[in-house]
């Protein structure tokens, strides 16, 4: 244990030299960081909401609405089907929407076509059940576990467009996470008045291109497989142009492979770009109906509504409106995020100012250091030069966690700074069983210098890797299973795990060492 080879050596030297580098930038201000070459480290520690200050969102998803669109879509497919299928139908529709089991309904007027329209329904619905009575009414649920597995998919979903959308704002280590059964938690560090976030979570940006019933009176009943819907455009009275639009897509906003802002005779403009599959469809759908009026429409809502001129073969287009610079910059954003599966509610919404959140750092700050101090001046009483070997370590320990929190851009919480604190405490823990060690071999055993040290490093090592082992498979734990502040605290008590057990084992030793070689004392005085 007292030979310690050259590469061994290198390495340390080198693991410390780097956590003083990457922990450097921590104790410059952001802004002069930023005329810094790229090569060198520019990271620094994340500070969490509650130590920057920013904004909570509490958020329900509103499922409802977007089984209720699954049924509908459903309900598209069957009439289809059962039109192609050249079967007589009535009351086709949705029924008990809001309750535990919504069904899609229908009836057939000839039970002669039951088979006929049972494989037409299985066609077009997929997993879902179907169960028939009367050899006429039929009726189409979903079970309890694909109502369950539709639930976490659109909360899944619905995270992630969340996130897309809120990293393109440039916002700094948001916070998004599930919170029971149908709803997500936001935290958003530095973002002080969320208005603008909140109204791009808005948004649900469900964009799908639809021909428009020329024919169909706007103002009356509309056709079945149409509806009505608003235009974003007025009239020169003032009044909203509505449209009758057909309730089947031709493309889906999930075609989409981009959207930019950009400017078309001088007016702001998004141009979109397809997917090969949404290129397909819509040039097939351009090609088969030149001269009719297609309807772009964004949430309920047309945006536009052109004339087919002529095929549009090269997947791409604009998409144009009463647009200002923002709102078509805001609207190619949503497009790139995708669309969210469903409206969002918001029930709680809290801002935390920035003078609380520099309290906290300065509490912190003063915990950290008083806790250093007085394990610092613990070791050198208590150890003497083992001590202050020691103690080189711990002021090691805390660079390398600073250095590693900035490289993994860990959001430090309040919990995180309680984590460091008791990383301090703990960091000497491997030092005092080596050294307890030593003294008894060299006090019960009689050993020298060398034999006794060599003897207390190899005699401490189980018990340090099974301590430390223990508590880490805790902090893994808590992260796995823990919320936001929970997870802060578990990965600064992981990181100082890891690194306390480096600078206690391997570079306490090597200062050690090197002392012995250099010195070599006929005993050692604790």
């Amino acid at each position: 244990m007292v030979h310690i080879p050259r590469w061994q050596i290198a390495t340390v030297l080198a693991i410390v030299l780097l956590g003083l580098v990457y922990a450097l930038p921590n104790l410059l201000p952001r802004s002069s960081l930023q005329g810094l070459p790229d090569w060198v480290p520019q990271k620094q520690i994340n500070l969490g909401l509650d130590l920057q200050g920013g904004s909570y969102l509490l958020i329900q998803v509103e499922l409802e609405q977007a089984f209720e669109a699954d049924l509908e879509n459903t309900v598209d497919q069957i009439r289809l089907g059962l039109r192609g299928a050249g079967v007589t139908y009535t009351g086709l529709g949705i029924e008990g929407l809001g309750s535990d089991e919504p069904a899609v309904v229908f009836e057939i007027t000839d039970p002669a076509q039951r088979d006929a329209a049972r494989d037409t329904v299985l066609d077009a619905v997929g997993s879902l059940q179907v169960d028939i009575s009367d050899d006429r009414a039929f009726r189409i649920t979903m079970s309890e576990a694909q109502q369950r597995e539709r639930t976490n998919n659109i909360l899944n979903q619905t995270i992630e467009i969340i996130r897309r959308r809120i990293d393109e704002t440039g916002t700094r280590e948001p916070s998004i996470q599930r919170h029971g059964d149908d709803r997500v938690l936001v935290q958003l560090p530095g973002v002080e008045n969320p208005d603008r976030i909140k109204d791009l979570l808005q948004e649900t940006a469900a964009l799908a291109f639809r021909f428009v019933d020329q024919n169909a009176d706007p103002n009356g009943t509309p056709p079945p497989g149409t509806e009505i819907l608003p235009g974003s455009d007025k009239s020169d009275q003032g009044k909203g142009i509505r449209y009758v639009v057909s309730k089947r897509v031709i493309v889906k906003g999930e075609n989409l492979t981009d959207a930019q802002s950009t400017f078309q005779n001088a007016e702001p403009v998004v141009s979109f770009k397809f997917d090969t599959v949404g290129a397909k469809k819509f040039a097939d759908a351009t090609r088969d109906n030149v001269g009719r009026v297609f309807a772009v429409v964004l949430d309920d809502e047309v945006i536009s509504a052109p004339v087919i001129r002529e095929p549009i073969l090269g997947g791409s287009g604009i998409i144009s409106g009463n647009f200002t610079v923002e709102t078509a910059n805001d609207l190619a954003l949503l497009l790139r995020a995708g669309a969210l599966p469903a409206d969002l509610t918001y029930l709680e919404e809290r801002t935390v100012g920035p003078g609380l959140g520099a309290d906290s750092v300065r509490a912190g700050k003063i915990a950290a250091t008083l806790g250093l101090v007085f394990v610092i001046l613990f070791m050198a009483v208590y150890y003497g030069l083992f001590g202050l070997m020691a103690d080189v370590a711990l002021i090691a320990n805390l660079v390398l966690i600073v250095a590693a929190l900035s490289v993994l851009q860990a959001t430090l919480t309040l919990p995180g700074i309680a984590g460091i604190v008791l990383t301090i405490g703990m960091a000497v823990d491997a030092n005092v069983l080596i050294f307890e060690r030593i003294r008894e071999e060299l006090t019960v055993n009689g050993r020298g210098p060398v034999n006794a040290i060599d003897a207390g490093y190899k005699r401490a090592m189980t018990t340090i890797v099974d301590s430390n082992l223990t508590t880490l498979i805790a902090a893994v734990l808590l992260f796995q299973f823990g919320s936001g502040p929970i997870k802060g605290f578990a990965v600064t008590l992981a990181i100082g795990l890891v690194t306390s057990m480096f600078t206690a084992i391997m570079l306490t030793r090597l200062v050690l060492v090197t002392w012995l070689r250099r010195r070599r004392p006929k005993q050692l005085a604790f």
